[in-house]
C-alpha cells in the first residue's frame, strides 16, 4: 500500500492521534476516561491523572508510529496492532450501561458512546495494516463498514428529539448549516440530516455492486465528515488555547478516522478494478 490515498490516510491518523494525545496531556483527567475505567472496574486503583497520562502517551506513541509508517512500510504492521489495542479498549466499554440512553430504551440509543463507536474506524484501519492475506473486495468491505455503521447509527439517532436538541448548537454555529433552522424547525432539520446520512449508507452499499456509484458515494459520505471538521472552527470552545482541543473537539476530530477509511476504500477499489 504505497499509493497516495494510503499515505494520506496515515497522515490523518497521525494528525488526529497526535492532537488527541497532546490535548489529553494538557487537559488532565476528564470524565470520558472515568467511563472507561469504571467499566473495567479499575477506577481508584491508581490516581485519575495517571490513567489520563497513560491514554495521552498511548495516542502520542500511535501518532509517532503512524508518522513513521507514511514512508516506511515496515512500521505498518506495528501500527496496525497498536491501533487494534487502542480501539478495542474503549470499544469493549460499549457493553456497559453508561454508554446508552435508558430513557430511549438503552441499546441502540447511544449516548456517551457516540464518541466510542468512532473507534470502529481505527479498528478497521488497524486490521487493514496487519499482515493478513485478504482479497481487495474484503478489504473494501472492511474499510467501509465503520463508515456505514456510524452513518446508520448516528443518522438513525437524528430522528429522536434528544439528538435533535444535542446537535442544535453545532448546527447553529455552522455557516454551512445554520440556515436550515430558518426554513425548518428543530426536529425537521435533524430528520433531514438523518435522511441524508441514511441515503449515503444506501448509496454506498449500491456502490459496492455498481462501480459507477463509487465516487458519488465517497463524496456524499465524505461530506458528512468534512463538515464535522468545520465545527472545530465554528463551534465555540472546540479549540482551546490551553489544551488544543476540548472534549467536544476530541469528539469532532475523530471523524478524520472515517475520512481515512474512505481513502483506504478508494485505494482498495482501484486495486480491485485493476485485478478484474
Amino acid at each position: 500500500m504505497q499509493q497516495l490515498p494510503t499515505r494520506l490516510a496515515l497522515t490523518l491518523v497521525a494528525l488526529s492521534t497526535a492532537l488527541l494525545g497532546l490535548s489529553m496531556a494538557l487537559m488532565g483527567h476528564h470524565r470520558h476516561i472515568t467511563l472507561i475505567t469504571d467499566f473495567y472496574g479499575i477506577t481508584g486503583f491508581i490516581p485519575d491523572d495517571i490513567y489520563n497520562l497513560i491514554a495521552a502517551l498511548s495516542f502520542i506513541v500511535v501518532a509517532t508510529i503512524a508518522c513513521l509508517s507514511i514512508k516506511h512500510t515496515r512500521f505498518r504492521p506495528l501500527l496496525g496492532y497498536s491501533l487494534i489495542i487502542l480501539s478495542v479498549i474503549p470499544l469493549l466499554s460499549l457493553f456497559g450501561q453508561s454508554m446508552w440512553i435508558d430513557s430511549l430504551g438503552g441499546f441502540p440509543a447511544i449516548g456517551s458512546g457516540q464518541g466510542v463507536i468512532k473507534y470502529f474506524a481505527l479498528l478497521s484501519i488497524g486490521l487493514l495494516f496487519i499482515e493478513i492475506n485478504l482479497s481487495a473486495k474484503t478489504k473494501q468491505w472492511l474499510s467501509i463498514l465503520p463508515v456505514l455503521l456510524v452513518l446508520l447509527w448516528i443518522g438513525g439517532m437524528k430522528f429522536t428529539l434528544l439528538e435533535a436538541k444535542g446537535i442544535e448548537n453545532l448546527v447553529l454555529s455552522s455557516p454551512l448549516m445554520s440556515w436550515m433552522y430558518s426554513i425548518w424547525d428543530l426536529q425537521t432539520t435533524s430528520n433531514l440530516i438523518g435522511i441524508y446520512d441514511l441515503i449515503a449508507v444506501v448509496l454506498f452499499i449500491a456502490a459496492m455492486f455498481n462501480t459507477r456509484l463509487l465516487i458519488p458515494a465517497i463524496l456524499m459520505s465524505g461530506a458528512v465528515f468534512a463538515v464535522t471538521q468545520t465545527f472545530l472552527i465554528s463551534r465555540d470552545g472546540a479549540i482551546l488555547a490551553e489544551s488544543l482541543l476540548s472534549t467536544s473537539g476530541h469528539f469532532l476530530i475523530k471523524d478524520l478516522w472515517f475520512i481515512a477509511n474512505l481513502l483506504l476504500f478508494w485505494q482498495f477499489s482501484k486495486t480491485s478494478k485493476q485485478g478484474q
